[in-house]
């Protein structure tokens, strides 16, 4: 995979971010590095991970031994939910940089808003001056909702340059993506296939023997064609190559559109509003 195929995203701070990368949410730390080396040789240059995965020590270790210059690979982390402290929050983050070993972050997130647990304001203020302090060169939120976001526009001083949330043919989340993109906000899409839910869908089958793809390869070029930032996972070598295959096909609007109709609003997390969850 060329690297110029993978389209660049510039996030409202200026920073440019692949619009395809690989993550590593559920994958064990002992598979982790040898999965992340796959990804990079297949050509990936964003990975995603967070303290709550719990193989950030060994992303990073894939990254400083893949032979890839550390400025070509994009990586992003997220805040632990037992973290929302500020000061909790700095010490947390300065445990996943040097996890990481490889500098800087190139974005960091609050993993979720837990509004019922605290004040996610304020960790969003902390957050800001992480990349204030050279910590992280982008800031942003996942699983945010728009109620979220306004108190942070009306208390805060950074627009967050991201939200990561669940998306998939399932779950649409069109009103949501659009508020996103209304405020400068780039829109990442976790559980891209739902966690595997749509591989046996009937319309995305007949779009992939149209296309001559995989049903995953159909449903991230969806993805892609939304505007949406993904990032699937695999541990299989030739599977997170396939995955990376997307850059020599389109959908047409007709496709798309069948897609599109697919949303049942149906969720395979926990809904942000909901979920209070905080782990050791």
């Amino acid at each position: 995979m060329e690297q110029t195929t993978i389209p660049q995203i510039t996030l409202n701070n200026g920073v440019t971010i692949p619009q395809l990368g690989f993550g590593v949410f559920q994958i064990p730390p002992a598979e982790t590095k040898d999965a992340v080396l796959a990804a990079l040789e297949a050509g990936y240059r964003h990975i995603d991970t967070a303290q709550m995965y719990g193989n950030e020590r060994e992303v990073g270790e894939a990254v400083r031994e893949s032979g890839v210059p550390r400025e070509d690979v994009f990586v992003t982390s997220k805040l632990n939910n037992n973290a929302h402290d500020p000061e909790v929050a700095r010490t947390a983050t300065a445990r996943s940089i040097d996890a990481l070993g490889i500098g800087p972050l190139d974005l960091y997130l609050i993993h979720w808003p837990m509004p019922g647990v605290g004040d996610y304001v304020e960790t969003w203020r902390a957050m800001e001056r992480f990349a204030e302090d050279g910590h992280a060169r982008a800031v942003g939120v996942s699983n945010f909702q728009p109620a979220h976001l306004e108190r942070l526009f009306a208390e805060t001083d950074i627009v967050p340059a991201v939200n990561q949330i669940e998306v998939h043919p399932y779950l649409s989340q069109v009103s949501l993506r659009e508020f996103n993109r209304s405020h400068g906000i780039a829109t990442e899409a976790w559980s891209p296939i739902a966690q595997g839910d749509v591989l046996d869908d009937a319309v995305l089958g007949s779009v992939a023997a149209e296309t001559d793809r995989t049903v995953a390869q159909v449903t991230l070029r969806w993805h892609l064609q939304h505007g949406n930032i993904v990032f699937p996972k695999s541990v299989t070598p030739a599977r997170i190559a396939e995955n990376a295959a997307l850059f020599d096909f389109a959908l047409t609007a007709e496709q798309m559109a069948r897609i599109d109709a697919l949303n049942v609003d149906r969720r395979r997390g926990p809904h942000p509003d909901e979920f209070t969850m905080i782990p050791d």
